[in-house]
């Protein structure tokens, strides 16, 4: 079901340029890790029961190594995204990598298959979301971007190149249905619901 013309208009907004069937789907920068840091200082005393304090405060610095850098709007990798010709970039925030699949192709009007897999995620982010059933495709991906664009291996290996993580984790089409492979399992992207770091915040 499509959204009305205004709220329609208010995602649109929020989205830098258009998809077009065929683009990539690029990540930029690990997913999650807003809302990791976050995690972990709201319960770094109940997570020193499962975590060495150098692995908690490590986590605490996953965003300055593993994002695309402050300001995820107009940084260095949101400004060599748009040098390497992508149609649409995302800052992704509240409700994580799910979320800004969604907003991006709900805007944009374009169907998707993309790769759970394949998205950059770190293994700390794993290990602590585990610990609260929290879904980390769902949680604050604040530091990483949604990039759709022509070809986007030449753009990834120059994100590599700099240090920042990046895969290709999907393709747009022109059809209605948004699908997400993990593995042989498929399943539909549905739209958004609260982010996960709710779960610790109530």
């Amino acid at each position: 079901m499509r959204l009305g013309k205004k709220a329609m208009e208010a995602l649109q907004a929020e989205i830098t340029g258009r998809l077009l069937p065929g683009d990539e789907l690029l990540v930029a920068g690990a997913i999650a890790l807003e809302g990791t840091e976050r995690i972990v200082k709201k319960e770094y005393d109940f997570l020193r029961s499962f975590f060495s304090e150098g692995f908690l405060n490590d986590t605490l610095l996953l965003g300055k190594r593993y994002g695309t850098g402050e300001g995820a709007e107009e940084n260095q990798a949101w400004k060599l995204a748009k040098e390497y010709g992508a149609s649409a970039l995302y800052a992704m925030g509240e409700g994580g990598v799910l979320a800004a699949l969604w907003k991006m192709t709900e805007a944009s009007m374009v169907g998707l298959t993309a790769d759970l897999r394949k998205i950059p995620i770190r293994q700390e982010t794993i290990e602590i979301t585990e610990k609260y059933e929290i879904n980390p495709y769902r949680l604050d991906s604040k530091g990483a971007l949604l990039i759709g664009i022509r070809g986007g291996q030449g753009l990834k290996q120059e994100y590599l190149r700099r240090g920042i993580p990046a895969a290709v984790i999907g393709q747009t089409n022109n059809g209605n249905d948004r699908l997400l492979y993990s593995g042989e399992n498929a399943r539909y992207l549905d739209r958004p619901g609260e982010d996960e770091i709710k779960k610790i915040d109530k």
